[in-house]
């Protein structure tokens, strides 16, 4: 079965609110600006090169994973919590995907990126879907 993760989206202090969350609970922190990463740092401007494009804290059985918010997606109560699934198969992303999209709105479509196979959705009752699956990380 997948794995259910908070992502977190913040108002520019991803570093500074994931950095609080690893003193209180421990554990190691991994953050990637958008200047490290290439596909990013060419779609955005120099002035947001040093803001969060994903972090991961790991700590124990506790995964919370976060970003700034940058460029047209501003900030709002409903979109600052994203329900992210870690997937465990290509056909369980697929799956969870296809059924949990149904009456909802696709935002990304599940494709390959970088760091794995990815896709993310509104469902119908207006929730944050993202879903990530790696081979390496399941490997």
């Amino acid at each position: 079965m997948a794995e259910l993760n908070a992502y977190m989206k913040f108002r520019g202090n991803a570093r500074e609110a994931m950095t609080f969350y690893q003193r209180c609970l421990g554990g190691t922190l991994h953050l990637m600006t958008i200047g490290e990463t290439p596909a990013m740092k060419e779609q955005m401007p120099e002035a947001v090169w040093d803001k969060i494009m994903h972090s991961v804290l790991t700590s124990g059985s506790v995964m919370l994973m976060g970003s700034d918010l940058t460029g047209e997606e501003a900030y709002s109560q409903g979109n600052a919590l994203t329900i992210c699934l870690v997937c465990k198969s290509k056909e369980e992303i697929e799956t969870l995907f296809t059924k949990l999209a149904e009456g909802g709105t696709v935002i990304t479509p599940l494709a390959e990126m970088f760091f794995g196979l990815y896709g993310a959705l509104t469902d119908k009752y207006g929730f944050h879907w993202m879903f990530q699956y790696s081979e390496t990380q399941n490997a």
